[in-house]
């Protein structure tokens, strides 16, 4: 894909809906055309003034015996994206497979130990972001041990980008979220209509889903909330940003899984440009827009490439390219 053609795509993600349905808290903002643009404010240059470490270090806490590639897409795709360090914090009988994927990755077999909430927490002071829920599977036992590592994350206040079965544990205790504003929720359809449930105790109005979600993001006190379809919608409870960009119509797994360990990198970046290089906005809309929008071209290209054979280790491949394209080029 040309450039240009790369910016105009682009200018497709950042359509600002604040203020278009009267919710409390909502106000208008100004428009933001062109997310390139704005995704490309907060990447940090590449210099050899730097060491290691200083472009992200990213934890990953899932895998189990069961789901061993989705916590590898998530981590593998942190450092395509630029992360330095990737983490998986995994079952012990998920580490060797996890392991034999990548030896690019940090393995740490710890999640299914009595003493998991610990095993992780001694890492927090090395991380700058979790991700939390990929392949971690619904065992009651590992659900408990990622319940203490929210906790200990929220005492820390490290960011949070939750997904997959971390929002099932969400939906069951809201409150370990509740007005954190450095947390990022992606809940695909299913997944936003328990979270609502779970959260306002009343039936899902789907007659306006940009309302819906800035609704469900206001009442967890502002934690941003990113709907992902057709159109991905995201919400911090005050503006509303939707990313339509051309995407494939592969749904192949390890979609979700890219965009997870994508965000996760990218609001490291957000968070420490801050607001004045996102126009205002909230950093972590920033960073949630860029990673909808990158994970949307990789699943382009691929599919460009592979057609129906499509799988998310395609996507995996193009994430540099798709990276320059949207946000260098």
């Amino acid at each position: 894909m040309a450039a240009g053609a790369g910016r105009a795509a682009a200018r497709a993600c950042g359509r600002v809906l604040g203020g278009a349905f009267p919710l409390p808290k909502a106000h208008s903002t100004t428009n933001m055309e062109d997310v390139g643009h704005l995704v490309r404010k907060i990447v940090p240059p590449l210099t050899t003034e730097k060491h290691k470490g200083q472009a992200g270090r990213i934890g990953v806490v899932g895998g189990c015996q069961e789901y061993t590639g989705a916590p590898y897409f998530a981590a593998i795709s942190a450092l395509k994206v630029g992360a330095d360090l990737s983490h998986v914090f995994c079952t012990r009988d998920a580490a060797p497979v996890i392991k034999s994927y990548s030896p690019d990755l940090i393995v740490h077999p710890v999640l299914d130990s009595p003493q998991a909430k610990v095993e992780v927490d001694n890492w927090f002071s090395r991380l700058h972001v979790l991700v939390v829920g990929p392949g971690l599977g619904r065992d009651n036992a590992l659900l408990g041990s990622v319940t203490g590592i929210l906790l200990a994350a929220r005492d820390r206040d490290l960011p949070v980008v939750i997904d997959a079965d971390g929002l099932w544990l969400v939906a069951q205790e809201p409150s370990l979220i509740h007005g954190r504003r450095n947390v990022v929720l992606t809940p695909n359809h299913v997944e936003f209509r328990r979270l609502w449930e779970a959260v306002l105790k009343e039936p899902m109005d789907s007659g306006d889903g940009h309302a819906a979600v800035q609704r469900l993001s206001q009442a967890l006190g502002n934690v941003t909330v990113v709907q992902k379809g057709q159109q991905d919608v995201m919400s911090d409870g005050q503006e509303v940003l939707v990313c339509n960009q051309e995407g494939s119509a592969r749904r192949c797994g390890g979609q979700g899984d890219i965009l997870s360990g994508s965000l996760g990198v990218l609001l490291h970046w957000a968070l420490m440009a801050g607001p004045n290089k996102t126009n205002g906005s909230s950093p972590t809309l920033v960073a949630s827009l860029g990673a909808c929008a990158l994970t949307r071209q990789c699943s382009l290209r691929a599919f460009r490439k592979q057609g129906r054979a499509t799988t998310a280790s395609d996507m995996i491949a193009e994430i540099g390219d798709a990276f320059h394209t949207l946000f260098e080029a």
